[in-house]
């Protein structure tokens, strides 16, 4: 069976962290009847982080890095390597609750154009956290400094799916498509989205779909 989505997580020297995020990912493709797979990019951890990647029953493949790579980097190489038709990036301390990877799957799926979604990030707590944005001008920093960055900035509000700018990786659906349409991941997630929007393609905040986000 050919594989419909796969887990890209991205970790840095947070074993336990990682573990729990694996631990959701299991959790979550239980819950799916699509085909999944998980990679796990391990950033030239110190910690054994890789080996215990290794040994978590959910894992596909572990990529491990000899060298540190940036962020951005290392997203690209999990969306070439991935054969998913669409792959959910994820940073190891992003902890997927249950049905976000059913809501992100279904928003992509329904909304014609899409080319990203992302995910509400939450604190461990449970509060909301600014989960996508509009892209940096002059407007926004103005915005910033009048005090009206959350209003009128931050985009991640609202209970139904909307359009947005830019969403960050910590729990973003791509279709891998789209990606390599655009040349990949690019420097960063800002620059990534705009190349979506350049080539036609929409990219969603999606509410139903929340993952607590441990911010290391």
């Amino acid at each position: 069976m050919d594989v419909e989505l796969s887990y890209c997580v991205v970790n840095t020297d947070q074993r336990q962290l990682l573990r729990y995020c694996l631990d959701a990912i299991a959790r979550e493709r239980a819950t799916v009847e699509f085909e999944t797979e998980t990679i796990v990019l391990d950033n030239a951890s110190w910690d054994g982080s890789a080996e215990a990647a290794r040994q978590h029953s959910v894992t596909t493949e572990v990529i491990a890095l000899e060298e540190r790579a940036g962020r951005a980097e290392a997203a690209t190489a999990l969306l070439q390597r991935a054969r998913g038709r669409v792959c959910l990036l994820l940073n190891e301390d992003s902890e997927l609750e249950p049905g976000a990877t059913v809501a992100l799957h279904a928003a992509l799926a329904e909304t014609d154009g899409a080319g990203a979604a992302g995910a509400t990030l939450v604190s461990p707590d449970g509060e909301q956290q600014p989960s996508a944005w509009r892209f940096p001008s002059i407007g926004t920093t103005l915005l910033s400094m009048a005090g009206l960055k959350r209003r009128l900035v931050v985009q991640s509000h609202g209970a139904q799916i909307r359009d947005v700018d830019w969403a960050p990786p910590a729990a973003l659906l791509v279709r891998r498509d789209a990606a390599e349409a655009v040349d990949w991941f690019g420097a960063d997630e800002i620059e990534f989205c705009r190349r979506l929007h350049g080539a036609g393609w929409r990219v969603l905040y999606v509410p139903d779909a929340r993952a607590v986000h441990h911010e290391q």
